[in-house]
């Protein structure tokens, strides 16, 4: 590849490593009070490189056939862990394609999405690490367009909904969340002191 495409492969690896090794963490639990904020960072940045991969022209690959990238990397304890971290606020509703008339909502869970964004993202990195770096970015540009991208705006409209109400003190309507009988006002006012304290959008990619 060129200087400047190997630059940029790197510099989206990078992103993208960031991405993952950060919701690793906030899937710990270790500060529940900044897992929305720190997600909605991150998601937020994460489209950032969705979009400079969308930008591009396409990307071929040296191979006719994808190379064997290892195992699938199991996400299933990511997926559980999100899942009883963001329990209040997991399920919420999407339409899916806007541009097909008259679509209608479908239910999702935030657990399953970002599990599954980081699943096609960590897939890439295989191929990166193993020094197959064109592979590696042919498969995000690829998946960004098929799968994650459209997956990732999802999440992030949903968490910027979930900021919203806090912020705006509107609490989450009860048909919202099925599940769970809604957001009650505790857990907004809760959402809004966290919010209070998380990092500053637009700062520094981390």
């Amino acid at each position: 590849m060129s200087d400047d495409l190997n630059e940029f492969t790197s510099e989206i690896a990078d992103q993208i490593n960031s991405f993952v090794l950060a919701v690793t963490e906030v899937a710990k639990g270790e500060e529940p009070e900044q897992a929305v904020s720190m997600l909605l960072l991150e998601v937020s940045q994460l489209m950032l490189a969705g979009g400079r991969l969308g930008a591009i022209a396409d990307i071929v690959p040296d191979d006719r056939f994808e190379p064997d990238s290892g195992p699938d990397p199991d996400v299933d304890a990511l997926r559980s862990a999100l899942s009883r971290l963001l329990e209040p606020i997991d399920v919420y509703y999407e339409v899916f394609d806007p541009y097909v008339p008259k679509s209608k909502p479908v239910a999702a869970r935030l657990s399953d999405d970002v599990a599954d964004v980081v699943a096609d993202l960590a897939h890439g990195l295989a191929h990166h690490r193993a020094g197959r770096s064109r592979e590696a970015l042919w498969w995000w540009q690829f998946s960004y367009l098929s799968n994650w991208g459209a997956t990732a705006s999802a999440v992030l409209r949903a968490l910027q909904s979930v900021v919203s109400h806090a912020r705006l003190d509107d609490p989450i309507m009860e048909s919202l969340d099925p599940a769970g009988q809604a957001l009650a006002d505790e857990l907004v006012d809760e959402l809004a002191e966290q919010l209070d304290e998380a990092v500053v959008l637009g700062g520094p990619h981390t």
